[in-house]
């Protein structure tokens, strides 16, 4: 398979395929893709997007970040599902807290809050047209918890999830650039804007593991997904044969 074109205008844009599950399966390459907004495309990008072939978008945002900023191109199915009920500035979060615990508290508020969103973005992923995207303003938290989710969902082990989350590392300096061109040239007043280590969602998976026995008990107790949702996304998304993951590639980012 191909792999997709890189964006000049996204920076944390990639695959969800690849990674392996203990029965030798891999997700599916080139049907589900993690990305910071794609409000961001222009130019040459779009037409660089076209060539993926998507045809479905979730877009996690608040309906106030797309008024300010825009959507997705037009001719996909777009959802708007904003999981996130309690906004935070994250980049004045207090040098002195911990940050990752902080993240951590806040990914779970997104957890039990984001309820009947969560539920309706893996049925979408399950029963949409694919290839499909999902992603929120920096694809980092909103997307990561929601990208955690799938890969459990589909018999991905933390390690991978974690190095999955990681990944959004490479786009740090880029997503830090981001904010202070829209910002005026200011510093972010917590130095670990952008970050997104593997210690904070294994924390987050942990959990959630503690609170409902497993990822999956907490997708069908709490947000209520039915089984045979969960047999649908495995069906749609896993493969028998397929490339194993290298975990080091780049992001499809900016050149």
């Amino acid at each position: 398979m191909t792999a997709p074109p890189q964006f000049d205008t996204l920076c944390n844009f990639r695959d969800l395929g690849g990674w392996r599950t203990p029965d030798g399966r891999a997700v599916a390459r080139g049907r589900l893709y993690r990305s910071d907004s794609l409000a961001k495309l222009a130019g040459d990008d779009l037409a660089r997007f076209a060539a993926l072939g998507v045809r479905t978008v979730i877009d996690l945002r608040y309906p106030w970040e797309i008024a300010e900023r825009g959507r997705a191109p037009e001719d996909v199915t777009w959802h708007n599902l904003s999981i996130e009920h309690r906004p935070y500035a994250q980049a004045d979060i207090d040098p002195d807290v911990d940050p990752w615990r902080y993240l951590a508290d806040r990914y779970a508020e997104v957890a039990e809050d984001g309820v009947v969103e969560l539920r309706r973005a893996l049925e979408v992923i399950a029963e949409g047209e694919h290839p499909l995207v999902f992603h929120c303003a920096s694809g980092k938290d909103r997307t990561g918890l929601l990208a955690a989710l799938v890969l459990a969902l589909l018999g991905v082990d933390d390690e991978q999830i974690a190095a999955d989350f990681a990944r959004t590392e490479q786009a740090t300096d880029r997503l830090v650039d981001e904010w202070r061109q829209r910002n005026g040239g200011a510093t972010p007043r917590w130095p670990a804007f952008g970050r997104a280590p593997a210690e904070l969602i294994r924390l987050v998976l942990a959990e959630l593991v503690a609170a409902h026995g497993s990822v999956r008990g907490y997708v069908t107790g709490r947000l209520g997904v039915r089984e045979k949702t969960i047999a649908a996304l495995r069906a749609r998304l896993l493969v028998d044969e397929e490339k194993p993951h290298d975990g080091d590639g780049a992001l499809w980012q900016a050149r």
